[in-house]
C-alpha cells in the first residue's frame, strides 16, 4: 500500500527544491555540505531533494568532488522557453503599462538595417494620433527608436548609414551624431528632439535578447508642446525601465 503525502508537504517540498537550485543556479560548485548551510537545511534533506533534480538532469553533481552545478536539462528548458517567445507578445504589458503611465503613443521597434522596422503600437485615444503605421520603416538615425538600437551596435554603428535630413534638426555629422550615441548609452536611452518630424518628440531605449545583444527597442512618441524637454528627462527613465523588464522577459541578463 503506497502512503500518501499530503498537498502541504508535497509543496514545500517542490518549494525547498526550488531553493536549492536557484542556489546553485547563482553559486555553482558548492558541495552538499556548503549547499546544506547556504539554504539553511539539514544535509539529508538536500541529498533528498536534489537526487530527482540530478535524474532529470537539471542538476549535475561532480563524481569526484561531489560539487554541484546546474545539468543541461536547464538549457533544454531555457532554449525550449526562448524558442516560443514573441517579442511583440512579451512586449505588450509593459507596452500598454508605459501608455497608462504617460499617456503618449508607444513604439516597438526591430532593427532592418538601415532602417528600423515598426512592428508594434499602442496609442493613448485622447492624444493627436501618431503617423506611424506596423509594418512601416524609419530611418535609423533620426529617430529614438533608431538611436537606441545603433548606440548598443557593435563597432561602427554608422557605416552603411545615409545620414539624410529629415527636418533641420537631424544630425546629419558623423561626429556628432557618435557623440550623440555615446550619450545614449551613458544614460540609458536616446532622444530624438524634432529630428525625424518637425513637432514630435520622442524617448526610446533598447531591448536585449538572451543573448545580451540589442534586438528592438520601445518608445514614447507624442508632440513636442506636450514633451518638452523638461519633460523628457521625466520620460527616459521610465522608457528604460519599460525597455529592462522586456529584456529580462527575453533571457538577458542585462541591468
Amino acid at each position: 500500500m503506497v502512503a500518501h503525502v499530503p498537498e502541504r508537504n508535497q509543496s514545500a517540498s517542490l518549494r525547498r527544491a526550488l531553493t536549492v537550485l536557484e542556489h546553485v543556479r547563482e553559486h555553482s560548485g558548492l558541495s552538499l555540505t556548503e549547499l546544506a548551510e547556504a539554504v539553511g537545511l539539514p544535509k539529508s534533506t538536500v541529498l533528498r531533494l536534489t537526487t530527482p533534480l540530478v535524474e532529470a538532469r537539471l542538476l549535475d553533481r561532480d563524481r569526484r568532488t561531489g560539487a554541484y552545478r546546474l545539468g543541461h536539462g536547464t538549457l533544454r528548458l531555457g532554449q525550449s522557453y526562448l524558442a516560443t517567445l514573441d517579442l511583440r507578445a512579451v512586449a505588450a504589458e509593459e507596452s500598454h503599462r508605459l501608455m497608462n503611465d504617460v499617456r503618449e503613443t508607444v513604439h516597438l521597434v526591430v532593427y532592418d538595417p538601415p532602417h528600423v522596422v515598426y512592428i508594434d503600437k499602442v496609442e493613448n485615444d485622447a492624444t493627436v494620433r501618431m503617423g506611424s503605421r506596423i509594418g512601416s520603416r524609419g530611418p535609423a538615425h533620426s529617430t529614438a527608436v533608431g538611436k537606441a538600437i545603433l548606440a548598443w551596435q557593435p563597432g561602427d554603428a554608422l557605416a552603411g548609414l545615409s545620414l539624410e535630413p529629415k527636418t533641420r534638426h537631424t544630425i546629419v555629422d558623423p561626429e556628432r551624431l557618435r557623440a550623440d550615441l555615446a550619450h545614449t548609452r551613458r544614460r540609458g536611452y536616446a532622444v530624438d528632439d524634432r529630428e525625424n518630424e518637425p513637432e514630435v518628440r520622442c524617448v526610446a531605449a533598447p531591448i536585449f535578447n538572451h543573448h545580451d545583444a540589442v534586438a528592438a527597442a520601445i518608445s514614447v512618441s507624442g508632440l513636442s508642446s506636450r514633451i518638452t524637454a523638461a519633460r523628457v528627462r521625466e520620460l527616459g527613465p521610465l522608457v528604460a525601465g519599460a525597455a529592462a523588464r522586456i529584456s529580462r522577459k527575453l533571457g538577458s541578463q542585462c541591468r
